[in-house]
């Protein structure tokens, strides 16, 4: 099972109390663990990424075991940490300005 985190909002979108799992068949990346996530949740389509071109939407990261992984490739490996669930992969919602 993968661990997801989610930030509040999509939690409360999701209807989901804190960390929720997935289970992905096949090699753990994050296009599979987004694609379980949004089967398992489908208020959550179209607000991780985008419906249509399927890329991040452009204030959501992805960080696993303390890395960002953001602008890896979404068919790239996810850590063996996540893979194997000893460590979540967390959504966050970015911000800027100044």
């Amino acid at each position: 099972m993968i661990r997801v985190v989610l930030p509040g909002p999509l939690r409360t979108l999701a209807r989901i109390g804190g960390e929720t799992t997935v289970e992905v068949d096949g090699p753990v990346t994050q296009r599979a663990v987004l694609d379980a996530l949004e089967a398992r949740h489908p208020a959550l389509c179209g607000t991780i990424r985008d419906r249509v071109t399927q890329r991040r939407r452009p204030y959501v990261r992805i960080f696993a075991c303390e890395r960002d992984l953001s602008h890896d490739s979404p068919d790239a490996p996810l850590p063996d940490a996540v893979a194997a669930g000893d460590e979540p992969l967390l959504v966050v919602g970015a911000m800027s300005g100044g």
